[in-house]
């Protein structure tokens, strides 16, 4: 059975938290402590289901379709930071939102990617925070 697009996520932030740690990771000084610049990775919760009145209220927000799902603001060469949109393994299309996100982040000078899974994800964190992308 494939896992979800949740699954899939939810597993990525497991292992950003185990490897907090690891020296490939950078660290930055954050009011005088060391911190992993993966401490920082976040979700950017704009799918999944809502009632009309939750929609509504986080458009007024401004809360937009397509964005990527997943965001880490920490600069490597010419990238200001890395957005990752999460797919299951099999199946899972983009919208022509996601596309339009996605084209515009690569074009102002983001790395944007489609992420299958979990293993895919991992990766392109690693290889973007060598310099490697």
């Amino acid at each position: 059975m494939t896992p979800t697009e949740h699954e899939e996520q939810a597993l990525l932030f497991r292992w950003a938290e185990f490897m907090e740690n690891d020296r490939r990771i950078p660290k930055l000084t954050i009011a005088g402590k060391s911190v992993s610049v993966l401490e920082f990775l976040h979700a950017i919760p704009n799918g999944g289901y809502r009632n009309k009145r939750t929609a509504a209220l986080l458009k007024s927000e401004g809360v937009k379709s397509g964005v990527p799902d997943i965001f880490l603001p920490y600069p490597v060469g010419m990238y200001h930071g890395l957005y990752i949109e999460m797919k299951r393994t099999r199946g899972g299309m983009k919208s022509e939102s996601q596309k339009r996100w996605l084209e515009y982040l690569n074009k102002v000078g983001y790395l944007a990617v489609v992420c299958k899974g979990y293993e895919q994800a991992r990766e392109i964190i690693l290889r973007y925070l060598e310099g490697a992308v």
